[in-house]
C-alpha cells in the first residue's frame, strides 16, 4: 500500500527545526503541487537550496512536517512558484502512480497537511489569527485558547461476502469509476462495528454479521483513516441501491472480479485477498 515505503522509514515525530540547504520544500497550490520529474513516473522536490533565488526569507518562515530516513520535508508557504524545464506544477493525483513511493507517500501526505494549515489559519470560535504551537502539530488561538489538530476522519472499507461471491460496487458522480468496495465514514456516538453495518444497509440494503477487523491504512487524498472489514451477509442477497451514492453494486464470483493488483490501496488489497483465496 501506499505507506509500505520499507526499507525507508517514515517519522511523523513534530521537530520544529530549522531546515537547511538539502531540506525538501513540498509546495502546493489547491490541488497542485511542484515536482521534479526525473523519468517516466518518477518525481523529486526541490530543496531550500534550489528555491532561495525566488522566495525572500525562505530559512525563516517554515512549517516543518515530517522526516523520511532522516531527509526532513517542510511546508513552502508564500513561495514564488515557477515553472521550468525542470520543475511542473502538477495534480496531487500523480502521486497514485508516482515512483519512488517514498516519495509519493511524502507528497500526499504533505498535502493531507497543506490542507489542514491553510483551512485553520483562522480560529473558528472567535476568528482570531491561529499560532502554531512549538512543541506539538497543533494550531491555537492566542485569544480565546481554542485548539485545533490536524484533520483525521475514521472510515471503513467493507468486504461483504456471500460464499463464494464479493459484492463490488461503482460510485455515482465521482471522478474515480473503477470497481470498489463498499465504503462511508463514521458517525457520531457509533462504534466502528455499527459504521459497517449501517453503511451497507444504507448503500444497498443488505444486513451483515460475522464483522471481522482485516487492517487500517492512512489515506491522505481524503483526509481519512481506512478501517477494512469483511463481513458475510445475513440474509437476503437482492440489493436495494442507494443511487446517490452508487452507480451499481453487485456480486462477482472469485474468478470473474474485474480487478488487477496495484499495491496502493487498502481496498485493492482486500479484494485482491478474496480473489485469490487468501481468506
Amino acid at each position: 500500500m501506499i505507506q509500505d515505503i520499507e526499507p525507508c522509514r517514515f517519522s511523523n515525530e513534530y521537530k520544529p527545526e530549522a531546515p537547511d540547504g538539502a531540506s525538501f520544500l513540498l509546495c502546493y497550490s489547491g490541488r497542485k503541487v511542484l515536482v521534479r520529474k526525473t523519468g517516466q513516473n518518477e518525481i523529486a522536490f526541490p530543496a531550500f537550496q534550489e528555491m532561495e533565488p525566488y522566495t525572500e526569507g525562505l530559512y525563516e518562515d517554515y512549517t516543518y512536517l515530517f522526516s523520511i530516513d532522516g531527509q526532513r520535508f517542510y511546508l513552502g508557504e508564500g513561495i514564488g512558484f515557477y515553472e521550468s524545464e525542470e520543475f511542473t506544477m502538477e495534480d496531487t493525483e500523480i502521486f497514485r502512480t508516482a515512483m519512488p513511493r517514498h516519495l509519493a507517500f511524502a507528497g500526499i501526505t504533505g498535502a493531507q497537511l497543506y490542507r489542514w494549515y491553510s483551512g485553520h489559519r483562522f480560529c473558528g470560535r472567535c476568528g482570531s489569527r491561529t499560532e502554531r504551537d512549538a512543541k506539538e502539530r497543533m494550531l491555537k488561538c492566542p485569544s480565546c485558547g481554542n485548539v485545533e489538530y490536524p484533520k483525521i476522519m475514521p472510515a471503513v472499507i467493507i468486504g461483504l461476502t456471500h460464499g463464494n461471491r464479493l459484492l463490488m460496487s461503482k460510485y455515482a458522480n465521482r471522478e474515480f469509476k473503477k470497481y470498489t468496495l463498499l465504503a462511508g465514514f463514521a458517525e457520531i456516538g457509533e462504534t466502528i462495528e455499527d459504521t459497517v453495518r449501517r453503511e451497507v444497509m444504507e448503500e444497498v440494503g443488505l444486513k451483515v454479521k460475522n464483522i471481522t477487523y482485516y487492517k487500517s491504512q492512512p489515506w491522505s487524498f481524503s483526509d481519512t483513516l481506512l478501517l477494512g472489514f469483511y463481513a458475510e451477509l445475513d440474509g437476503a442477497e437482492d440489493i436495494t441501491l442507494d443511487e446517490d451514492e452508487l452507480a451499481l453494486a453487485e456480486w462477482f464470483e472469485r474468478e470473474d472480479i474485474p480487478v488487477a493488483a496495484t499495491g496502493l490501496s487498502l481496498t485493492n488489497e482486500m479484494i485482491m485477498r478474496f480473489k485469490n483465496r487468501e481468506m
